[in-house]
């Protein structure tokens, strides 16, 4: 039998931030929490958001780079001070994530562990919590049309909080607020959605519609993003790259793989501050090799959209595109890669994985990613 669920509106369209006041308008929002962070207030982009939304507004723009419950519990006391009645998240994945998490304490106490799919959370999330609006800043995690939201637990632990009512109300997607994103970051995210469409593909869930969405994204996503890195104001590169990490998010509600289970815990290393999206490109590679021998033709179907052996394909578009070459680059020790390991098989992608690994395995998987296999 196959459960296949689709999911939330969509707002899809350059200079779509203007419709801005008359969403929150439609939801009946008048005193909305915006969430964001630093980074993107230095842009100026933050100030240009503000200036749509209603004097009330009250702003959080301290989300850290791996989003933690402690922010969360920060910016949902803000919001009930304020009395706030709603939720834009504008930015990143982790933005977003972290308005996801807010908009769960709207309604839910804490603390967030007992809401995380790894502790049975899917049944403790009602519908009972304010309406959210997730503007994406970035091409790469899709969240604004996810059901979950990641979050550092206060045990330290990157845990995934899912429930249909973690999706945003409204999806608010503007490909001109990616314009001019800098390339090492359009990179990282850009490979963030490609690896949510491998991975999606990959999953042995019976979903064809799934499984169409995403290899319509991955086209998209290897069509335009050296173009999208190459040249930040190119408008059609930046909306094929929306789209891509769009349709990657959209399609793993069918279930991701081996790279996230892997990526989430390394995430949760707080002296390294990793980046998801250049973490699930320097893995990739190596478990695509992984998967090879148990997905049969899917892997003939991705030789001929990359052009190439897949694994190959994305170590060497990696390495073109200014990523790290491999995880010991980026700083993780053979000590961690131990610890790491074994929290794989606790994370909720691992047994959506086409193949399951050990712990064994996903040593190997992370010694096989410390340094850059390809063909240059």
């Amino acid at each position: 039998m196959a459960v296949i669920n689709y999911l939330t509106r969509i707002e899809f369209e350059a200079g779509a931030i203007s419709r801005l006041p008359e969403l929150l308008d439609g939801l009946g929002v008048r005193r909305p929490l915006l969430v964001t962070d630093r980074g993107l207030v230095a842009t100026g982009l933050v100030d240009r958001v503000v200036a749509l939304l209603p004097s009330a507004t009250a702003i959080f723009d301290r989300t850290p780079a791996n989003p933690t419950e402690a922010a969360a519990i920060e910016a949902a006391t803000l919001y009930r001070g304020s009395g706030c009645d709603g939720i834009v998240g504008l930015g990143g994945g982790s933005s977003i994530d972290l308005a996801k998490a807010v908009r769960l304490l709207s309604g839910h106490d804490g603390p967030l562990a007992q809401y995380t799919a790894v502790a049975g959370g899917v049944s403790r999330i009602h519908g009972r919590i304010c309406p959210l609006i997730a503007v994406p800043t970035t091409a790469g995690t899709g969240s604004e049309v996810g059901r979950a939201a990641v979050i550092i637990t206060a045990d330290g632990r990157k845990l995934g909080i899912i429930s249909p009512f973690m999706l945003p109300s409204i999806a608010l997607c503007d490909p001109e607020l990616t314009l001019g994103l800098p390339p090492f970051l359009t990179a990282a995210t850009g490979m963030d959605a490609i690896s949510h469409c491998l991975e999606t593909y990959m999953a042995p869930a019976i979903n064809p519609p799934a499984d169409a969405i995403a290899l319509d994204g991955l086209k998209r996503g290897i069509a335009n993003i050296r173009v999208a890195v190459t040249n930040g104001a190119d408008p059609q590169a930046r909306w094929e790259m929306m789209m891509c990490a769009l349709e990657g998010a959209l399609a793993f509600q069918k279930g991701l793989g081996a790279v996230h289970a892997l990526t989430h815990p390394l995430g949760a290393i707080r002296e390294l501050g990793l980046h998801h999206g250049t973490l699930n490109a320097v893995l990739m590679p190596a478990v695509l090799r992984f998967n090879r021998d148990v997905i049969g033709r899917k892997w003939q179907v991705l030789h001929d959209i990359l052009g190439g052996e897949p694994d190959v394909v994305i170590a060497d578009l990696c390495r073109g595109i200014g990523l790290p070459r491999g995880l010991a680059e980026m700083g993780v020790t053979d000590a961690m890669m131990q610890q790491i390991a074994g929290e794989a098989l606790l994370d909720h992608c691992h047994p959506t994985n086409p193949r399951l690994p050990t712990r064994e395995d996903y040593l190997a998987l992370l010694q096989d990613s410390a340094s850059s296999r390809g063909t240059t």
